[in-house]
């Protein structure tokens, strides 16, 4: 009897390890964030757009919390999402453009998960080339169909070290009446059916059906390539919005006003003169590729509602950056203005928060990495940027920090651009092009002037903010972006963090 009992004790023993591992683990949420491509923060119907139709999203709203002032990293792809994966800035990671990102076995999101008890995956666009997958299982690979831009295409290999060149400044080629090759094909798709997202949602529907329920917490990211161009459509979603959007609101002279950067970006993606029936058409097709994306998401949405794991899921959406649809007399992304640096985010588990909530206060890519690594349990390296929001999240009250940055230093320009938005304003640096040009800065009170027409750079009452803002932008990046423009004509790649090379 004793020897049974010493038995029982000894197996008691050697099991409560393992069932406490299996406790903790299943208090943490399973995390599932929905990342699109080129979605404009404010084309939502919970942002407070009434032509937008964005049921799904406005449901997750409803559900969640809506952030208003959300900054990417980089308003572009691939230096975007290697901040959200790396958990960096994009002057600390070094992915400058639409490049090879950083070697593959450095710290990332997803591995930082898998130590503290998580299995990461991915399903769709993340822009990882050469054959990286930085810890994630990649669950749809060397899968592709109609829109699928290749990304696991490239060989591995090791950015060269080379000085980089910027555009003349000042020099603009003419480009007669000639239009950007984006905007071809627009219009009506009657094809969606076969495009790449409606087999990553059903990827996406397959691993809420298939999955355990006992298996480990998950942290799953699913990338839809829409709203991102081709401005098509199914001729059902663009029918509604015939006719029923303004026009861009461009002042007269404004154009001449901008920034010589801004000026680089409309004329070397050929977009000084686009005819205004090309504008109206491809507003009204970005709206309705917006809503395609929102059934979309709504399915994978319905699903996890059905799934196991519906109480138990962080559900974050969000965008690597913005579409500037025509304002500014831009197009893509490539610039500042909350058109193609701010992106939406949604943070919902109704477990922990009470839906409908918003949060006013600016945040970036950066914040969300520190935010998603505390709810897992995780702890991130040191030398990661960013400050998590749990505590935000948790208490409208708590004291945010109230800060975003975002920075571009790819293609189009002249120069480098660096920008900070803390309260009401932003404050935008654009880095001196040569001897002659530059440097350039951009002030906005966004409260007053919400569309970013006015720029109070040049008036005196507004200087001393304005080195406030340049101070406080250098200190978060830890260097003035100057010298971060320095770094990227020398050459600097992934394997030189924060370092100078040498030409």
């Amino acid at each position: 009897m004793k020897q049974a009992h010493t038995l029982a004790l000894i197996v008691a023993l050697l099991l409560t390890p393992v069932t406490a591992v299996r406790a903790k683990d299943a208090a943490k949420p399973n995390i599932l964030v929905i990342i699109t491509d080129e979605h404009n923060a404010a084309v939502m119907g919970c942002a407070g757009d009434k032509l937008a139709r964005t049921p799904h999203l406005d449901a997750l709203a409803a559900r969640g919390i809506l952030f208003d002032a959300h900054y990417c990293a980089s308003p572009i792809c691939i230096p975007s999402r290697q901040s959200i994966t790396t958990g960096k800035y994009v002057s600390h990671h070094n992915v400058w453009g639409n490049t090879v990102g950083v070697p593959n076995n450095w710290p990332t999101l997803p591995r930082v998960l898998a130590s503290a008890g998580y299995d990461s995956f991915l399903i769709g666009k993340m822009h990882y080339r050469g054959g990286r997958d930085y810890g994630f299982t990649i669950l749809d690979k060397g899968k592709g169909s109609k829109g699928e831009k290749g990304d696991d295409a490239d060989a591995e290999k090791k950015p060269k070290l080379k000085p980089r060149t910027r555009l003349p400044a000042n020099e603009f080629p003419d480009n007669g009446n000639k239009i950007g090759e984006e905007f071809t094909p627009l219009g009506e798709d009657k094809n969606m059916d076969s495009f790449v997202d409606v087999k990553r949602r059903d990827d996406a529907l397959k691993f809420l059906r298939e999955r355990k329920p006992d298996a480990k917490p998950f942290f799953l990211v699913l990338g839809f390539i829409a709203p991102h161009y081709p401005l098509v459509a199914p001729p059902e979603y663009l029918a509604h919005f015939k006719d029923k959007l303004p026009p861009p609101e461009i002042p007269a002279g404004y154009l001449d006003s901008l920034p010589l950067n801004y000026k680089h970006v409309r004329n070397d993606r050929k977009l000084e003169r686009v005819p205004p029936e090309t504008v109206k058409l491809a507003r009204e097709a970005y709206y309705a590729r917006v809503e395609w994306t929102d059934h979309q998401i709504g399915a994978v949405l319905a699903a996890l509602k059905a799934s196991p794991f519906a109480t138990n899921t962080v559900v974050i959406y969000t965008a690597d950056h913005g579409e500037n649809m025509g304002e500014h007399g831009l197009w893509w992304k490539n610039c500042m203005f909350d058109t193609a640096a701010r992106v939406p985010l949604i943070v919902s588990w109704p477990a922990r928060w009470k839906g409908g909530q918003s949060r006013a206060g600016a945040c970036g890519s950066v914040d969300l990495v520190q935010t998603i690594a505390q709810l897992a349990g995780a702890k991130t390296p040191s030398d990661w940027n960013g400050h998590s929001f749990v505590s935000w999240l948790d208490d409208s009250s708590f004291t945010w920090r109230d800060l975003a940055v975002s920075e571009y230093y790819s293609g189009y320009i002249s120069s480098g651009i660096a920008m900070i938005r803390q309260g009401d304003w932003k404050y935008v640096y654009h880095s001196r092009a040569d001897e002659t040009h530059g440097p350039e800065r951009e002030l906005y009170n966004l409260r007053s002037d919400p569309k970013e027409l006015r720029n109070l750079a040049g008036d005196p009452k507004e200087q001393t903010r304005l080195g406030e803002m340049h101070a406080a932008l250098a200190k978060e990046l830890g260097e003035d972006p100057e010298q971060t423009e320095k770094r990227f004509r020398a050459g600097a790649i992934p394997d030189e963090p924060m370092g100078v090379l040498k030409p």
